[in-house]
């Protein structure tokens, strides 16, 4: 039992200096990356000063490391778990693109790719054929275009590799699940162990080449369209303008005639590109990698270093932010799956000033399951209607008595002389419309005849066109051919898409937080029968039960409720991210049955509480089910 004048420290004060040391850990791959790539260029004459790193390779990959430790840095201000949800990729886009993490990532890239540019340049010889400068004389100065397309191919390649940033939600991190152990006892290995994300990250080598290598071509021929159209022109009279109070620089602005697309220049810029790219993709899946190692430290749960555990894994487990209180709860579920000591604690814990510990954890993580029918109520409700504009707060009241006559409403003026025609007529047909609406047209007989001309025309080219004079159809036809391109793919609602909007909440759904609650609810429960002295547990699991039963059913039921949207033209019906959730609660509710069905009438669950709950869990029924009849006809 934790005193009450312990302080409880924050579960941020013990989550924080563990993504620290997994930031220092993913900044030493880029740090080794970028030494790497300062040695390829490094200038082998000197086979001291070629490597040591108190020279101008040393340098060189300081400059490197800061070209790849700003894509860290972004990961860091803008990492979040949980996948976007959202109905269609048009949503999407209005709802993310405003904002200003969006500008953030496009000037990272874009300037880790100037300052990259600027570091290799330096590093090439001087008779490399792209000095900014050279001389046909001893004092013809000329400016060299190959350098400055170099630049603008890896500044663009920045904005392509940004918007790629975005569109893939790169930022997300996928965190991980404590399942419980398989039935023979063996311990499965942990997807946080550090030696394990080592290998994962040396696996995942040949991947990374290979995207490397892809995103480089694309970038090239991205560049050799994009940079002759519409930047050329601007960056050379610019750069022009910088360097004519330095060089002796003709006072022509005209462009040269020939393009830098030379073989060598293009073979520069793809292997200048290899080295960004393959930087850029290994900042992000170390980071990826690295930050979500399991809430452990030294094999022991981040908050064991607190003076009240329990309180700090509260505050987690309390905490507003989606990022925190999903480690929070994996630590929960860990703690519910492997260490017997924190359950005790848990289940020991009965003085504290909002609860029980036990009830506390219990209430969150049902608070967070019982979330989901809360989504999906949301999301199939119908629209609230709008509140009227003006409301009479006494619609009877009798109105005053006028004592004078109402003033007279008649022109003052002397009528405009009335022009006609067909515009005029058209003109006094809108004014009626706008002043006076209900009341029948009252166009002249050569404008209704020009109106039914435009319609019967409109209707002969639909009917020559599709064979019919449906016009609605018509529209339909080809929303549905353009559905089927690939400019319709950001229009389509499909069902995955929709399904996770609806169960796991909006803008951000994590399943990981469901799959966490429902392993750390059932094996805090089922524990408890070997470890729980006091008995407090038993007397909330057949809330437990029949929630978890209440859970899976409005799942299962409303994925099979819920139609295809129109716009889906592929018509698939998966969502694997609701799926895993709705495993978990199975497996959850399946562990519950079989560890509490032997005191289902001591906990007053009857045949049909066991009955819905053992088919929410997929168990068949026959020589358990028979047991179970049994022990209640005893």
């Amino acid at each position: 039992m934790a005193p009450a004048t312990v302080r409880r420290s924050p579960y941020k004060d013990f989550l924080q200096p563990a993504l620290q040391r997994r930031f220092a850990t993913a900044s030493l791959f880029v740090l080794a990356i970028a030494y790497l790539q300062a040695l390829i260029l490094a200038n082998w004459s000197s086979l001291l000063w070629s490597w040591f790193p108190l020279g101008p390779t040393g340098f060189r990959a300081v400059a490197f490391f800061f070209c790849g430790i700003l894509i860290i840095v972004l990961r860091i201000s803008q990492y979040h778990p949980g996948l976007r949800t959202s109905d269609s990729g048009v949503h999407t886009f209005f709802r993310y693109a405003p904002k200003l993490e969006t500008i953030e990532t496009l000037l990272t890239y874009t300037l880790s790719a100037f300052v990259f540019s600027f570091i290799y340049l330096w590093s090439l010889p001087d008779k490399s054929g792209l000095e900014l400068i050279t001389y046909f004389t001893a004092d013809r100065a000329r400016l060299n275009e190959k350098p400055l397309f170099l630049i603008t191919h890896l500044v663009l390649l920045g904005v392509y590799q940004a918007l790629l940033h975005l569109f893939k939600d790169v930022d997300r991190l996928s965190l991980g699940v404590a399942r419980p152990q398989n039935q023979n006892g063996d311990k499965k290995p942990e997807e946080g162990d550090a030696s394990l994300q080592v290998r994962r990250f040396r696996d995942q080598l040949p991947a990374m080449l290979v995207y490397t290598v892809n995103q480089s071509v694309v970038g090239i021929l991205i560049s050799s369209a994009v940079y002759p159209l519409t930047v050329r022109g601007p960056i050379w009279k610019t750069t022009l303008v910088f360097l004519r109070p330095i060089y002796n620089l003709p006072r022509s602005n005209m462009v040269p005639a020939s393009l830098p697309f030379s073989m060598s220049a293009l073979l520069r810029c793809f292997f200048v590109s290899l080295l960004l790219m393959f930087a850029w993709t290994a900042a992000n899946t170390a980071f990826s990698l690295f930050l979500v190692k399991h809430p452990l430290k030294n094999g022991k749960p981040l908050t064991s270093d607190s003076k009240d555990p329990n309180g700090s894994l509260l505050n987690g487990l309390k905490n507003k932010k989606l990022s925190i209180k999903c480690f929070a709860m994996w630590e929960l579920a860990f703690i519910a799956r492997d260490f017997p000591d924190r359950r005790k604690a848990i289940y020991e814990d009965i003085d504290r000033k909002d609860g029980p510990m036990w009830s506390q954890v219990y209430k969150i993580c049902l608070d967070i399951l019982k979330s989901m029918e809360t989504s999906m109520d949301a999301y199939t409700a119908p629209p609230i209607p709008p509140a009227p504009a003006t409301t009479d707060a006494a619609p009877e009241q009798q109105q005053k008595v006028r004592t004078t006559d109402p003033p007279r409403d008649e022109a003052i003026f002397q009528p405009v002389p009335q022009r006609k025609g067909l515009r005029n007529q058209v003109e006094k047909a809108v004014n009626q419309a706008a002043l006076a609406p209900g009341q029948a047209s009252q166009l002249s007989p050569a404008a209704k005849k020009a109106v039914e001309s435009a319609k019967q025309q409109l209707l002969k080219i639909q009917k020559d066109t599709t064979g019919s004079d449906d016009t609605q159809g018509l529209f339909k036809d080809l929303a549905l051919k353009v559905l089927h391109s690939a400019a319709g793919w950001p229009f389509r609602q499909h069902y995955r898409r929709r399904v996770a909007h609806a169960v796991l909440g909006a803008p951000y759904g994590e399943p990981s937080l469901y799959v966490n609650a429902a392993c750390a609810l059932s094996g805090l429960a089922v524990h408890s029968l070997r470890e729980d002295k006091y008995g407090h547990v038993q007397r909330d699991v057949a809330a437990v039960i029949r929630a978890l039963t209440g859970v899976v059913k409005k799942l299962e039921g409303f994925g099979e409720k819920l139609g295809t949207h129109w716009t889906d033209v592929g018509g698939e019906r998966e969502c694997p991210e609701v799926e895993e959730v709705l495993g978990a609660l199975r497996d959850a509710l399946g562990r519950l049955v079989e560890a509490f069905g032997p005191y289902a009438r001591d906990l007053r669950l009857s045949l049909g509480d066991m009955r819905l709950a053992r088919e929410a869990a997929g168990m068949v029924g026959g020589e358990g089910e028979m047991a179970e009849v049994g022990r209640g006809g005893r």
